[in-house]
Order: structure tokens, then sequence, then C-alpha cells
């Protein structure tokens, strides 16, 4: 492991008792206080450091084709019937303006928990209680890293640090973000047969622990590279693509449930369906 994950680590071991105490009396904690510091460094200096979003190796890899008039094809009408418009957001974002948000048509939200065992969001339980408390139906992301822990590791860190599931209508299932390697090799030095077998590892995890399969992000052209098993019988897919159409689907996927199609000027999403869909999805 990296040192800038081992200092993750133990980051995540200070912080994660707050903010689960925080999620357990529903209080939205301004983390992130200018005094506050990890290992010597303010916290948003270490996010900025260790903090890897949603998509933002897909970004690296494959690029952002979208434009102001792409992304209003890619998203279309946020009121229209058959779709819901919603954002992820990481530590990156800090304390969100969810009432902002949410005047923009946003009805749902993806939030990161942790990254590998090493790492948790310190603005989670803003990010993750406001997102609840304006309205919107949510959910909580894991940014995995094969070569540092086993899936089952990492499904487990995940859980206990955030992404968890609850059957009140307003909580998705978590979601796994698997794309490019941002310390080396894209497929994390794993052999297709080995990743197939680290996510399955991680996705029946999850599933004993919450009773939810969690949702698989990913990018067609990441996913035709490392991986090679088939998951759509039992993973919603969260396909990432930054153009005016989904494209191609990765292996044995014949529907998206999410799409991931801009990183500006926040990572933009789409839920593929009607708002009641979206409801059904979060009830299980």
């Amino acid at each position: 492991m990296s040192a800038p994950r081992k200092r993750g680590w133990r980051f995540a071991t200070s912080v994660t008792a707050a903010s689960v105490a925080v999620l357990l009396f529903g209080a939205l904690a301004p983390a992130g206080a200018a005094s506050a510091t990890i290992d010597g460094m303010p916290v948003d200096d270490y996010v900025a450091r260790y903090d890897h979003p949603m998509g933002s190796q897909i970004a690296r890899v494959e690029g952002d084709q979208s434009t102001p008039e792409t992304q209003a094809v890619a998203g279309g009408n946020y009121t229209a019937a058959a779709e819901v418009q919603g954002i992820d957001v990481s530590g990156h974002q800090g304390n969100v303006d969810w009432a902002g948000y949410w005047g923009q048509g946003k009805r749902f939200a993806y939030v990161k928990a942790t990254e590998g065992t090493y790492y948790t969001n310190p603005y989670f339980a803003q990010q993750y209680n406001g997102s609840y408390n304006i309205g919107m139906i949510r959910g909580s992301y894991h940014f995995a890293t094969p070569d540092t822990a086993s899936g089952a590791a990492q499904a487990n860190y995940f859980v206990d640090h955030g992404g968890g599931w609850s059957a009140d209508g307003k909580t998705l299932p978590g979601a796994l973000d698997m794309e490019y390697n941002p310390y080396g090799a894209t497929c994390y030095g794993l052999s297709k047969s080995a990743m197939t077998g680290w996510i399955k590892d991680f996705s029946d995890t999850y599933h004993a622990r919450t009773g939810r399969y969690p949702v698989i992000y990913t990018s067609t052209s990441w996913w035709s590279q490392c991986v090679d098993g088939a998951f759509a019988a039992t993973n919603p897919l969260w396909v990432a693509r930054y153009a005016s159409t989904v494209g191609s689907l990765p292996n044995n996927w014949g529907i998206h449930t999410f799409w991931q199609y801009s990183s500006t000027p926040i990572d933009q999403n789409v839920f593929n369906g009607a708002y009641d869909r979206l409801q059904a999805l979060a009830r299980g």
C-alpha cells in the first residue's frame, strides 16, 4: 500500500466515529472547520490530495467531451416523466448547498463515503444528511482500490462507515465505483478473472450485510479492459460516458439504471426511469 493510503487509514479511524455519531442524531455537522487538521494538513488540503471522486479517473483517461449543448441533450428535461436528474459529490464539494441543487431540479444524490479501507469523507455527514433533509433520495458510494484489500474487506469497511441501506424509501443501495487506478496500472495489477472475483466478493458481502446488491458504477471502456464477468442479473448499472448518448454498455447489461453524462460543473447524473421507479429502487 502506498504512503498516502496508509495516512488516509489513520485519519479514517478518528473521523468516522464522529461521523457515525452525527448520523445517529441526524445533525448537520460543519465538517472541515478551518482549525481541523489531518496528519498536519488542513482538512480541505487532505481531501484535495487523497480523495478520488467518482469519475475522476474516467475523465482523466477518457476525457469529458460534453458541452453545454450536449449536456442539455444528455440530461434532457428534468421535468420529463421518464427520467430523474441527480448529482454525486465527494469531499471535494465540502459542505453542499442542497437547497440550491433542489432548486435546480436535482432529486437524488450519491455521496462518497469511503475509499479502499483507509479513507472516509470528512464531509459525509453534512452531505448525506443534508441531501436527505432537503427531500432527495440519497445513497452512498465506495471508490474501490482492488490492489489494497479484498472485496469483502472493502465492502465491510463501506457498510461500517456510511454505506449501509435502510428500507425507508429515501435510501438507495450503495454503489461500487470501479474505474481506472489513480495510483498505477489500469486494472490494479489484476487479471480479468481476478477482477471479476474481487467485484463478486464485494457484491456478495454487501448483499449479505444489507440485503441489497450494490449498484456498479463504471465506464464501458474500463470494464472491457479489466473484467470478464457478468453482473446484470444482480447489480444495477451506473454507466459513465460524457457525451450526448449513453453509447454501448458493458458486457451483459442490456439496460442502464443511472447515467453519469458530465463531470462539469459538478457530476451530473440521470436515472433511467420515472420518479416512482427511483422510489421503488430505494425501497428494494
